[in-house]
């Protein structure tokens, strides 16, 4: 589900993301790219979910990700993502991910 912002001179979209990465990232980079979730998935991926408030902060996602340097498989919207992840163990909440003290990748 999204939102329209009111912006000067241009629409701006608030709404929730899923952007997944091929290779599984480190629960503790859940904090420094400022996502809601980070899970590994059984197909080698790693899914992050994330509400942004617009088109510019999911710019500033993609720009960490690609300093990263690890692959973009693909970005979906929340109505197009299967929510049925919330059960899923290795999901981790950014708060959780601020807890572990694990290395990443």
């Amino acid at each position: 589900m999204s939102q329209t912002l009111s912006g000067v001179g241009s629409e701006r979209v608030a709404g929730f993301y899923e952007v997944r990465l091929r290779g599984h990232l480190g629960p503790r980079w859940a904090n420094w790219l400022e996502v809601s979730s980070l899970s590994h998935e059984c197909d080698g991926t790693t899914a992050l979910r994330v509400t942004l408030v617009d088109q510019a902060a999911l710019h500033g996602l993609l720009h960490k990700i690609r300093d990263l340097g690890l692959p973009l498989i693909s970005v979906v919207p929340a109505d197009r993502v299967d929510t049925t992840h919330a059960s899923h163990p290795s999901i981790l909440t950014s708060q959780e991910t601020h807890s572990r003290k694990q290395n990443p990748i």
